[in-house]
């Protein structure tokens, strides 16, 4: 005898020989029982955890946004981002998932991972990652396929839910209400003022950790985390991210200069490939100063010999290239193992689900480029509440739809 799916003021009780009793509408004054065979049931049902629901169809689409004003960090310098969006159809639902990558992702997905996940079961999201991975094996496992297989589990994440009726934080298994974020922006190439005037904005609005970038011209740096720190106030946390920008012992001489502006969070003082710089940074930075990096973690061993090395207080990942929302809960089963912190590095919109759901999440990383395309092109993308970030429960999945006619315009 099959289960009825019905939403909480319904409940059943199995009968005997192919018979349910189903009582309706709880809060009524006399609730009655009604009796119904249970093949007449089974159009009622969602779908179950052991049917497969086949995977449909899987729609792309890339998009390219012009920045509000001219951005650089330490090593790059940038004045547009391209979202790559997409959709899998399932069960008469409909998933979406997005990355922050190059228009060739696109074509990626759509000439290839569309192919391997077409008719797989929905509701089985490993398989069907396990699928592309060996798919892009002879193509190459970081950068671009990485990222293409995250936009796709992450519309599958999002679809799974949506076919349970389910917020994503309630399938993966909520384990607080919230998760903080901390503003990010402070580019090398806004002027002391704009700076200064973003920062203090996101402390005003409550956001009480805020994060610089610094490298591009390190004679100013000092000056100008001086400047950040005097517009935020005593009170605030202060971030800088060099993005690789210095050297070893360069990295340990601005270490001590940003110590003295209480700088707690020194992002990627050297390259993050020099685990061996990164673990002298860690060893030899001042008191109270955390070292982090890991954002261009594309798979699990490369997040492995990171720990292992023991190069960071933070460990950072970003399931738009880690291989989405699954190669993001395999990170942080890594961090569980070591006991240590795991941020989410930039798309707030995509990880605070997950954030809400895995225990060593510290942090979200609400970055400006990426929180002006989120509320742009997605209803549903949520505002920060007293420097927390909280998810909808009324909306299932990552409880995000695009606004097509908004995107549109930026089609690439």
């Amino acid at each position: 005898m099959g289960s009825l799916w019905a939403p909480h003021s319904y409940f059943c009780v199995p009968k005997p020989r192919g018979i349910e009793l189903v009582k309706i509408q709880l809060d009524s004054a006399q609730p009655r029982p009604i009796f119904m065979p249970s093949n007449q049931l089974s159009a009622m049902r969602k779908p179950s955890l052991t049917s497969a629901v086949p995977i449909e169809r899987i729609d792309v689409a890339s998009y390219t946004i012009p920045t509000d004003f001219p951005e650089a960090d330490g090593t790059l310098e940038w004045d547009k981002t391209t979202l790559v969006l997409v959709h899998v159809t399932a069960g008469g639902m409909r998933g979406v998932g997005y990355t922050y990558a190059d228009t060739a992702t696109a074509r990626l997905i759509a000439d290839t991972l569309a192919k391997v996940i077409t008719g797989k079961d929905a509701m089985s999201i490993s398989a069907a990652w396990g699928a592309m991975v060996r798919r892009i094996r002879n193509l190459g496992r970081p950068g671009i396929c990485s990222m293409a297989i995250s936009a796709v589990d992450a519309a599958l994440w999002d679809l799974k839910a949506k076919l349970l009726g389910l917020p994503l934080v309630t399938l993966l298994g909520q384990v607080r209400e919230s998760i903080p974020v901390y503003g990010s922006g402070g580019f090398t190439s806004y002027s002391i003022s704009q700076m200064q005037k973003q920062l203090a904005g996101w402390v005003g609005a409550g956001i009480v950790r805020v994060k610089m970038k610094v490298g591009s011209q390190p004679w100013e740096d000092a000056n100008r985390v001086r400047a950040a720190r005097q517009a935020i106030g005593s009170a605030a946390e202060l971030f800088v991210d060099a993005n690789g920008a210095y050297g070893r012992k360069q990295a340990l001489a601005m270490a001590e200069i940003f110590s003295e502006s209480d700088v707690t969070w020194f992002e990627e003082p050297v390259s993050s490939d020099d685990l061996e710089g990164l673990r002298l940074l860690r060893d030899r930075a001042p008191a109270g100063m955390e070292i982090a990096a890991g954002e261009y973690g594309y798979d699990l061993p490369y997040f492995r010999r990171m720990l292992e090395a023991g190069a960071v207080d933070v460990l950072q990942a970003d399931a738009t290239r880690c291989g989405g929302i699954t190669g993001f809960l395999q990170v942080a089963a890594l961090c569980a193992a070591r006991g240590l912190p795991l941020s989410a590095h930039t798309a707030p919109s995509l990880h605070l689900h997950p954030g809400c759901a895995l225990a060593p999440a510290r942090n979200i990383e609400y970055f400006h480029d990426h929180v002006r395309i989120e509320q742009m092109f997605f209803e549903g993308a949520i505002a920060p509440k007293d420097g927390q970030l909280r998810p909808d429960l009324s909306r299932p999945g990552l409880g995000l739809d695009l606004k097509v006619a908004d995107a549109e315009r930026f089609a690439a």
